[in-house]
This record gives structure tokens, sequence and C-alpha cells, in this order.
């Protein structure tokens, strides 16, 4: 579905400098929609020996050019370490020289570091980069941007988890982090709400991105077996039966920042095909 109400407006994406990630997908669901769009990513060449590969300036420069010619929007690319605050105000500076106002803000990137490791295993600096990456982060951008956003109605969206809801194994800090982000979304909504901004987060499940695929993986080597039987063992907890897509979530993501969702804020919405079904 496309909102019309969206087109015209500003939206700036972290995370969404590679085509394989939610990020992306998102970046191109609000393009397509007619939004202005900031890609925002680390922008730095690959660490010999990651396994997850960040995406790189060129990567998001592409990405910026072929939205801004596919869609007829204005595109920016802005390479920033999101647990860097000078970087991030940077950043900003960026931004404030191409754009006036920032109407949507995603905040949807993350990683996890460290894992898989039970909580008495866990090296303490992979916990707290992962806590940093995925928590602190959505403070630090937040409160960078949100002054571009004050004057009229504005959405932001914070990219949770099912594992803020729902403790997954071996992978401690990242579900503490982003349960961290619901509750951030939820005091943030409650702030900003006097000056129109609403703020919301999803919650994905088993989504089709390389950092799932990433922890398929881990998991496999984990417990000897081969990916697609971690595959096949997750999908029989998901009532729906088969791993979402991007393209689910930035459907998620186009409807809370459009005016259809006008009465919606505060809420950390479930993206997993049933699995977690609390009251």
């Amino acid at each position: 579905m496309i909102y019309k109400d969206l087109k015209g407006k500003t939206a700036i994406v972290t995370g969404s400098g590679k085509k394989t990630g939610i990020g992306y997908a998102i970046a191109e669901k609000l393009a397509a929609a007619g939004c202005n769009i900031i890609i925002a990513d680390l922008g730095k060449p690959p660490v010999p020996g990651e396994s997850l590969k960040s995406a790189t300036g060129e990567e998001m420069e592409v990405i910026a050019k072929e939205l801004a010619k596919t869609y007829g929007v204005r595109t920016l690319s802005v390479a920033v370490d999101i647990t860097d605050a000078s970087a991030i105000g940077a950043m900003v500076d960026t931004i404030k020289g191409a754009f006036d106002h920032i109407d949507i803000l995603c905040n949807n990137a993350g990683a996890s570091f460290g894992v898989p490791n039970t909580i008495l295993s866990y090296d303490e600096a992979a916990w707290m980069k992962t806590i940093d990456v995925n928590l602190f982060s959505v403070f630090r951008i937040s409160r960078a941007i949100i002054p571009l956003m004050t004057g009229k109605p504005a959405a932001i969206i914070n990219t949770a988890s099912r594992a803020g809801k729902v403790p997954p194994i071996f992978n401690s800090a990242y579900a503490v982090a982003k349960a961290g982000v619901i509750m951030l979304t939820k005091t943030m909504a409650k702030e900003l709400s006097g000056g129109g901004i609403r703020v919301n987060a999803i919650c994905p499940g088993q989504i089709a991105t390389d950092l799932e695929k990433w922890r398929f993986g881990l998991e496999a080597s984990f417990f000897g077996t081969t990916v697609e039987e971690r595959e096949k063992e997750m999908c029989k907890t998901i009532p729906l039966g088969y791993i979402g897509l991007p393209g689910d979530a930035a459907d998620l993501v186009a409807f809370l920042a459009s005016d259809a969702s006008r009465y919606i804020t505060g809420q950390a919405i479930n993206l997993d095909g049933g699995q977690c079904m609390e009251l």
C-alpha cells in the first residue's frame, strides 16, 4: 500500500546501506511513497575476518542514487558511527546542509557481538558493545535528530525485536538491549507527544536478512546441525510457518510513519508470524 500523505516528507533510516537488510527495504518503501531519503550507515570498508559485513560508503552512494533515479526523490548518503556522539553531530550538520526538516526517523541499525555465549562465558566488552550499538545509539540518534523534527507532526519508528519480549538463549546482550529499546520507545512517546511526535517500535521475529542467516549459521555450528535444519526447526515455532521478509517490516514502518496510524503511539508491535502472542 502507498500512503499518499508521505509524499514530500523527509526520512532518515539508520542501518540502511545494504540491500539485503530491513533498513534498505524501509528506505525503498518510503521512497516509493514519495519520501526524500537519508541513507545512514557505518560506511566503512569490510574488516578482515568479520563474518557479517557492514555497508561501505560506495554501497550507500549507489543505493541513494538508485532511489533518487527510480522514485524521483531527493536522497543523501551519510556515513556515521552510531556509537560516536561526535560522528552523529557531524551527520546532523551534513543533514542540515541538505534538508530543513526531518519528518520520519527510523532507528533501525543494530548488531550482535560475542555470540553464542551464556551469561557466564559472555565477553564483557562484546556484551557492552552490543548494548551500545542496539540501545544507546537509539538514544543518541534520537536526541540529535529530534530538534530537526519539531514544529509539525512527525514519527519515530525504532526497530526492537521479538528478543526484547521473549528471551533467546546464548544472546543475552541483544535481548536486554532490545527490551531497553521497547521501554525507551514508550518513554519517548510520552515525552514527545505534546510536540506532535509519535514514537513506536516494531518487534521483528525471524526475517530473511544477512543477520538472520548469520544467526542460523552460528546456531547450526553450536548444535552440530545444518543451517537448513535450524531454519526448519525455527519455522515450527512460527504459527504462520515461514520466515518473514524485509518488505514485511517495511510495510509496517510505512504504516506507522503515515497518517493512517495517527492515533498510535508508544506501542511495540510484533512482526513475527504469531510467535509472540502476549496479552
